[in-house]
């Protein structure tokens, strides 16, 4: 009973960390400021579809230009550049020299 209560605690604590997760990623979205929430929505499951990365990154191109011609036509200044993709662009864990397992 008692690791079923501790298994209960801890999914609900990871279920309060989902929303600060999903805010991150929704500001990796280039333009996500200039979104609705159902467009983000439709950006997320759509990459989420693809199967190659040629054509997500074929996608992250056009919505770009989307965003960019949005914010012109909003009057506002979006960065030239596009967020880094995915993992590993940051000091996250794994990658960099460590001492490892036990040393």
């Amino acid at each position: 009973m008692k690791a079923k209560s501790r298994n209960l605690l801890f999914l609900g604590v990871l279920t309060l960390g989902l929303p600060a997760v999903s805010v991150l990623a929704e500001q990796q979205v280039y333009g996500y400021q200039l979104m609705t929430q159902q467009e983000r929505i439709e950006h997320r499951t759509k990459m989420q579809s693809m199967n190659t990365m040629e054509e997500r990154e074929r996608y992250r191109l056009e919505h770009h230009e989307k965003m960019q011609e949005r914010a012109k036509q909003q009057g506002v200044t979006l960065p030239d550049e596009m967020p880094d993709r995915g993992m590993g662009g940051g000091r996250g864990m794994g990658g960099g020299p460590g001492a490892g397992m036990g040393r």
